[in-house]
């Protein structure tokens, strides 16, 4: 299953860093890989690492380059080595010169959207750029250097949760922020007016969750133009997250196989059409380029049959929730029955309520259906169930956010999609996890044959 997972059946846990107690990548993200390796959990899964621009959401972020260097306790630290920084800087300066210079900019100008920059740095004229830089070379350089440190600090826990067995599984949201570096700087790769104004913004129709669809508001890229450039852009994004991990998640993955335009003018996702996107061949470019592609899909919603086919053709793991298995449709590919091999297996994701708070919010009927789907009569047993069913199911991976594996409420729960308070917010203290977790744990992947080829 993809590249960076040759290692047989194995489960993991989902944890965004901001999640750990300290919320930051110190010790306690080198005590949690030891827990996981305990536990004989082989994959730890985190959210975007990017730098929140509005809020605390990794999925509108400055960059979809950059590393939050917030997530690093004390500030960033890291090699001196004038070397491997030259080394590290060559590869990269085609995304950490720009990303620098706005944020330099984004706070030269107390935060605004670069499309209320004077002019001349909104179209980044030569003259007005080569100031800038000029004037704040100083702190141009320490953001550079920082992303250097955050890289190196990576690249050291990376190393170490190698040596424990532990794989690190990303999450790159498929479009970009509006208001980021990368829209400023390539303008061209976007669908913009001549004002550097989104055209088109994305999102998804209306379904049965939500009668006006979802509007995300991010630019469309042009995808005419990155096809000219053989998907450079694309190649360089994948290759730059392929080094601080072992297997990527591409967030809606169908926008790959068409996407959802909404005029920019209008206020919901209702107006909006179909556009088919050349997914195949950028998969295609950059599999020739970097070979096979340690990806998975997220393929969750209303998926067409082209959308699974471009998975399948590229070999790619898909999705499934088991909170999405209690209808009475046979062919829900969320039952466990359903549940394909080269699938990553949920109980929930972070966009989910946990399973205590999903259960509670069911209605009676709905609960009493619940329970008996899982051959149980008590609640108490629900977790558990839910737990196994995931593990002994056909997906090479089985994934469980660690608010399941505490059984926690709706009070833990990571986010509400739709809605900006409150989000991204919850951490777990060392004190909550149970002395016996991580054997109990052992012992039921040992049961389910999920400790992997080599158990830890």
């Amino acid at each position: 299953m993809g590249q960076g997972l040759n290692t047989g059946r194995v489960a993991g846990v989902l944890l965004h860093p901001t999640s750990l107690p300290s919320g930051r990548l110190d010790a306690d993200a080198y005590r949690w890989v030891d827990w996981l390796a305990q536990a004989g959990l082989r994959v730890w899964q985190m959210l975007p690492l990017g730098v929140p621009l509005v809020g605390l959401s990794p999925y509108q972020c400055a960059s979809a380059f950059a590393i939050n260097p917030g997530l690093f306790a004390g500030g960033v630290s890291g090699s001196d080595d004038a070397t491997a920084f030259s080394v590290w800087y060559e590869s990269q300066r085609h995304w950490v010169d720009d990303y620098a210079l706005f944020m330099v900019l984004k706070q030269q100008f107390a935060g605004q959207e670069w499309t209320a920059w004077p002019g001349a740095l909104r179209q980044r004229e030569p003259q007005a750029m080569a100031q800038v830089r000029s004037e704040h070379a100083a702190a141009i350089s320490a953001l550079i250097q920082e992303q250097y440190r955050c890289y190196c600090q990576w690249q050291d826990l990376r190393q170490y949760a190698t040596q424990q067995g532990v794989a690190l599984f990303g999450d790159m949201p498929i479009f970009v922020a509006y208001d980021s570096a990368d829209v400023w700087a390539h303008p061209e790769l976007f669908l913009l007016n001549a004002d550097g104004e989104a055209e088109w913004v994305t999102g998804v129709p209306p379904d049965y969750f939500s009668e006006t669809g979802q509007r995300w508001g991010n630019p469309h890229y042009h995808w005419e133009r990155m096809e000219q450039t053989d998907f450079q852009w694309w190649r360089q994004r994948l290759e730059y997250h392929f080094a601080f991990f072992d297997l990527v998640r591409i967030d809606h993955f169908r926008g790959l196989a068409a996407s959802w335009m909404i005029p920019a003018s209008e206020p919901t996702a209702i107006n909006g059409y179909w556009q088919n996107v050349p997914g195949d061949a950028m998969l295609a470019s950059i599999q020739a380029a970097l070979g096979d592609l340690p990806l998975v899909a997220e393929d969750l919603g209303v998926i067409t049959p082209d959308v699974t086919a471009l998975r399948d053709k590229y070999a790619l793991p898909g999705m499934s929730v088991l909170q999405f298995s209690f209808d009475h449709f046979e062919d829900n590919p969320h039952k466990p029955q359903n549940v394909r091999e080269n699938t990553v297996y949920y109980t929930g994701t972070h966009d989910n309520d946990t399973l205590l708070g999903w259960f509670n919010s069911l209605d009676a009927a709905m609960q009493q259906h619940v329970l008996q789907s899982l051959a149980i009569t008590e609640v108490s047993a629900l977790t558990t169930a839910m737990l196994d069913t995931v593990f002994a199911s056909n997906a090479l991976l089985a994934l469980v956010p660690l608010q399941d594996l505490l059984q926690l409420d709706n009070a833990a729960r990571m986010n509400v999609p739709g809605t900006v308070d409150g989000n991204w917010q919850w951490r777990f203290q060392w004190s909550q996890l149970p002395e016996n977790l991580a054997s109990v744990l052992h012992e039921s992947l040992l049961h389910h044959q999920r400790l992997g080829n080599t158990p830890p």
